[in-house]
């Protein structure tokens, strides 16, 4: 099959003047036409022609690899449309019999995949069609206007997904039988059209569309690789999802171990795109498939091994909370939960936190010299089972502090959490799988938690509070020290109660201790963290 590319560019664009020759994302934007249209010659026997009145586009179009037709100036006018031009160079152009099918490629259609553009020609050819247009289904309840008024054009109002196919052409390409190129038309009488993703569709006529498309050409391909279970927590999770909001017109691909069932299930239930693993190897194959722009490692410390092997497949790799050998060998290492860096690549500090968006915009509650309410939380799924630790506390004092409220919370893993009822009479209260903590958060004037990431969303309250840590490793991040507003009792299940009554007592009485340790804490700025995090990770 011998294909004829025509991709016509006048200069006089009005609406958005000197339009195909203005960079968007770095390249004219009849560049990306052209690209796709020789990349065909991957595929078949294609030739690329461009038309048009202009020698500066004509230019471009040359450096770019295209042949360059000049339109007559009888068919450079505003309103002259495509069939008399396309027709004109297919009569005028050598060796126009050997021609089977022509396309016409217009360059207002800079994020058409080359690929989606070979499956169309190949459905062309397969069902012998005379014509195939680049099409999107939008389908919306509308209205017109006739004679009598304002008409509907749908019989009954339903849900969009339900309204049958509205197709609209997108200007991507019209495939066509060479010889149903006529002055008047390019249509045969098969004719069918070929749905391109909405992403695929636009067609660059106003300065919005342009916005949009230069947002499409800039966004990456990325994968999220994150693990949530018991025994590690579902931290990892809960921040590449929350990495994963703020990514927004990125391609992201969730993977996560398929055994780690905690995991799982709540990137399950986030609609996010998923794949599940068995090992690395898997992962590996995931990623020559999806060729993605830039990986995200939030799985703890990583082998070098594994970081240069990823590194020869992906040009931007990123890891979280990372320790290990691989460290080293990663584009950028965020350690926010950490003090001191050891590599050049790695960002530490609290600065590189990136605080969830519920805790942005909540106001951290007034200073209250008497204590009227106490939260505990740890975390997802809190190992160490510390949350029964406390609330058995809070049972011994109750009674020692009528006024005050001791509000449980407990995490989406948290296996316990059918054993620890409510008992209002003690205004003890517990609170399963809480959706927005920072409510609860935002009235407490004592917190009690792990030495995880939610001490850096507690400090972002400046609430005076008590950690305890969950494992040896949460005893490394130096952040809940006193000099930051915390009182640090060491590692959980190896402190007395008596210790955690004495502390919390304390704590309850010291009106000046508790409101030092809030004035630290509200010192320090935890809202600049997110736009950090996404400019490293996306290498701006």
């Amino acid at each position: 099959m011998e294909i004829l590319v025509i991709i016509p560019a006048r200069g006089g664009s009005k609406t958005i003047p000197r339009k195909n020759l203005r960079l968007i994302n770095g390249k004219p934007l009849i560049y990306y036409s052209i690209h796709n249209a020789l990349e065909l010659k991957k595929y078949f026997s294609t030739r690329v022609v461009v038309s048009t009145d202009d020698c500066e586009i004509a230019e471009v179009a040359s450096k770019c690899g295209a042949e360059v037709i000049m339109r007559p100036t009888e068919l450079a006018g505003d309103s002259v449309t495509l069939d008399p031009v396309i027709y004109n160079i297919y009569q005028n152009i050598d060796g126009r019999e050997a021609f089977d099918v022509v396309i016409t490629m217009q360059p207002t259609s800079p994020t058409l995949k080359v690929e989606t553009l070979v499956d169309a020609i190949e459905y062309f050819e397969e069902n012998e069609y005379d014509t195939v247009i680049s099409c999107v289904n939008d389908p919306h309840l509308s209205w017109r206007k006739t004679e009598n008024g304002i008409e509907k054009n749908y019989l009954k109002r339903v849900n969009r997904q339900m309204l049958p196919a509205h197709y609209k052409e997108t200007g991507g390409f019209l495939i066509s039988k060479a010889n149903c190129i006529q002055r008047e038309s390019r249509i045969g009488e098969k004719t069918a059209v070929f749905e391109v993703d909405l992403k695929e569709a636009i067609d660059i006529d106003t300065y919005d569309d342009w916005i949009v498309c230069e947002s499409i050409l800039k966004s990456k391909k990325i994968i999220l690789r994150a693990d949530g279970e018991e025994a590690l927590g579902m931290g990892h999770i809960y921040r590449t999802l929350s990495l994963a909001y703020h990514l927004v017109g990125h391609e992201l691909l969730f993977v996560t171990n398929e055994n780690k069932k905690m995991g799982v299930e709540k990137l399950h239930s986030s609609f996010f795109k998923m794949r599940t693993i068995k090992n690395d190897d898997q992962l590996f194959e995931i990623i020559d498939e999806f060729q993605p722009d830039i990986v995200i490692n939030d799985i703890l410390n990583t082998e070098k091994e594994y970081v240069e092997r990823m590194k020869k497949k992906v040009p931007r790799v990123i890891n979280f909370e990372d320790k290990g050998e691989g460290a080293k060998y990663a584009d950028v290492v965020i350690n926010a939960l950490y003090s001191n860096a050891e590599y050049v690549n790695e960002y530490v500090g609290f600065e590189y936190f990136f605080l969830r968006d519920e805790f942005m915009t909540v106001r951290p509650k007034d200073f209250s010299e008497d204590v009227e309410n106490i939260v505990v939380l740890f975390g997802g799924t809190d190992p160490s089972d510390l949350t029964r630790k406390i609330y058995k506390i809070f049972q011994q004092i109750c009674d020692k502090y009528p006024k005050i409220e001791f509000h449980v919370i407990t995490g989406f893993g948290y296996k316990y959490k059918r054993e620890l009822l409510s008992d209002p009479e003690h205004k003890i209260y517990v609170h399963n799988d809480v959706k927005r903590v920072s409510e609860y958060l935002s009235k407490a004037d004592i917190a009690i938690t792990a030495q995880g990431r939610t001490i850096y969303e507690i400090a972002s309250m400046g609430i005076p509070s008590i950690v305890l840590a969950q494992n040896s490793r949460e005893m490394e991040h130096d952040f809940a020290a006193f000099s930051n507003g915390f009182i640090n009792l060491g590692l959980g299940k190896e402190i007395a109660d008596e210790a955690i009554v004495d502390a919390l007592c304390f704590l309850i009485q010291a009106k000046g201790i508790r409101k030092q340790m809030r004035e630290i804490l509200l010192k320090k700025d935890f809202t600049k963290g997110q736009d950090r995090v996404i400019k490293l990770i996306l290498g701006e």
